[in-house]
């Protein structure tokens, strides 16, 4: 009889250590994934990395742009601007009418927002030359990068008179 308990024994060992090294597995496994959870839910996630450029019309609206301008006559838009970027970035705004600069104050040229932070501002134009649907670009720069714009809008507007 001893020498079955001892059969039994032998038999039954092997499957003990298995058991044993399934629940510390298991175990292991559970605190790995708690711990994990705990990272997710504690540490903020980082979403994508943009910028919000817009031009409302004078009024504070996605519409009733001046598209529409007599000799010198100036025109004002609102420019608005929101970084996403997760870091302070500085930005620029240069205004093109058919390959040609306009001037505008020196302000923009040096625009710094930090992260989630909104600028919006009146920009007053005067184009120099007179046409129909020429192209007034709106070209944004981020960190003085003045090769190719980040950014670019446009309108086209008509200019009617002798310039």
């Amino acid at each position: 009889m001893q020498h079955q308990s001892t059969y039994e024994q032998v038999l039954t060992k092997p499957q003990f250590y298995i058991d044993r090294i399934l629940t510390i597995l298991i175990l292991i496994s559970i605190i790995v994934s708690v711990a994990m959870l705990v990272y997710v839910v504690v540490t903020p996630g980082q979403g994508e990395k943009f910028t919000e450029f817009y031009i409302l019309g004078p009024e504070g609206m996605a519409d009733d742009y001046p598209t529409v301008l007599g000799p010198d006559e100036s025109a004002t838009v609102i420019v608005g601007i929101v970084n996403h970027e997760y870091k302070n970035v500085n930005y620029s705004i240069k205004l093109i009418l058919d390959n040609e600069h306009i001037s505008i104050p020196d302000n923009w040229d040096s625009i710094s927002l930090a992260h989630d932070e909104t600028f919006e501002q009146n920009l007053t134009f005067t184009p120099h030359k007179a046409g129909n649907d020429m192209k007034l670009q709106f070209l944004l720069y981020k960190e003085k990068a003045f090769t190719k714009p980040y950014k670019h809008l446009y309108l086209l507007i008509n200019v009617f008179g002798d310039k």
